[in-house]
């Protein structure tokens, strides 16, 4: 194993075990604030321990243990958390819904929306600052007075541990459903590190849409959630090359998709849609990625059904990001001019998001502007430092 590769495997190793570990912990204290720290303190442990002792073979047991001696070291001055701490044994008896409580805990309306999402993501799904700042395009000591904010509250306000009454589910939905959402897009395709994609961070998004299903059958934009995240994974095969380089969905191999995922999922968004007429952005997302999936070839491609769907889209959730893929189909609708146009309307909201210059450099290519279609290239390297895309981009400068 290469050392990448054994710092991936410790990463992915202590970020299975933190969401579990921090549920049980603030089930059992019953403050937020205190079972953070202690997961914090574990896992700083496990990171500076294990690359020279090894990973342990229980590692949810070994941080568990870590996590209670440093508890009952700093709090050994409060009667009731020494009292709990010392009641625990291993292993600790916890719901296959611990982590969905935390997350509908971190989005409590107490708290402001942006706050609810950044700490959610930070303390339940483990993504550091920067992969959260990069999420909401912002800087990063922003994202971090936001968790530190919303963790202050959530421990003042007294914000209870548990899955919300049916009554106050629909308050919450969005933020949980934003989380979720989020941490899929980290995985399918990482913001930062030297990783292109995490396949753990996707299958978290997948298992925590399914529970959410589970606990919300009736519940649309769960479906439709759970029906995007499947399309995507169906054509993960054929996402990069076996060294690691992106494959832009025109020229994938459509024979290594997964049809019958595909199918299933398809399936589960024509249901939806038969039951509620009028769908919402993760049915529409998800509208859109079938479409893709079931064309045939990328020439067979239904962009002016695509467009529709993106205008859509756009009335429900409007948003830069939104516009600059709408602006793809716009490409194939109309022309490449015509999708520059939408772009230069989008330069002030994007231009720190390296998928936007990427895009902007195809279209000037498209166009026959090379030398700006060149600029917008190295504009995109500057502001990324996914592998796979510093390679495909490295690649167009080349070959231009």
């Amino acid at each position: 194993m290469t050392k990448d590769q054994a710092a991936d495997e410790l990463a992915r190793v202590v970020r299975d075990h933190t969401g579990r570990l921090a549920g049980a912990l603030v089930s059992l204290l019953g403050d937020f604030s205190a079972a953070e720290d202690l997961v914090q303190d574990a896992v700083e442990t496990a990171l500076r321990r294990w690359p020279e002792e090894g990973i342990p073979d229980r590692p949810d047991a070994w941080l568990f243990t870590v996590a209670k001696r440093r508890g009952l070291d700093v709090l050994r001055r409060q009667e009731n958390y020494r009292r709990k701490l010392a009641q625990l044994q291993w292993p600790v008896r916890s719901a296959p819904d611990d982590r969905l409580r935390l997350i509908f805990t971190c989005c409590h309306p107490a708290l402001p929306r942006e706050a609810q999402v950044a700490l959610t993501l930070r303390v339940v799904c483990g993504l550091t600052t920067a992969q959260i700042a990069a999420a909401f395009l912002v800087a990063e000591p922003t994202v971090a007075q936001r968790i530190t904010r919303a963790k202050r509250k959530i421990s003042t306000a007294g914000i209870p541990y548990r899955i919300p009454r049916d009554d106050e589910l629909p308050e919450r939905l969005a933020e949980v459903l934003t989380v979720i959402y989020l941490l899929f897009n980290e995985g399918y395709l990482s913001s930062t590190g030297d990783r292109a994609h995490s396949r753990d961070l996707v299958d978290d998004a997948e298992w925590l849409t399914a529970l959410l299903a589970g606990l919300l059958p009736d519940e649309p934009e769960v479906a439709g959630l759970l029906a995007l995240i499947r399309l995507h994974r169906a054509r993960v095969a054929a996402r990069f090359t076996a060294d690691g380089q992106l494959v832009l969905l025109q020229d994938q191999d459509r024979d290594r998709w997964d049809r019958r995922a595909i199918a299933e999922a398809t399936a589960l968004l024509t249901r939806t849609a038969r039951r509620h007429h009028s769908p919402g952005p993760y049915q529409l997302q998800a509208a859109i990625a079938a479409c893709h999936c079931e064309a045939p070839t990328w020439a067979d491609t239904d962009w002016p059904q695509i467009l529709v769907l993106y205008n859509l889209l756009l009335r429900l959730q409007p948003s830069a990001v939104t516009r600059l893929h709408r602006a793809v189909a716009v490409r194939y609708v109309e022309d490449a001019q015509a999708a520059l146009a939408e772009l230069k309307e989008l330069e002030p909201a994007l231009r720190n998001y390296p998928l936007f210059h990427a895009i902007q450099g195809e279209l000037l290519r498209a166009e026959g502007r090379t030398a700006e279609a060149e600029q917008a290239d190295r504009l995109a390297l500057e502001h990324t430092t996914n592998p796979a895309q510093l390679d495909l981009l490295h690649s167009r400068l080349e070959n231009r």
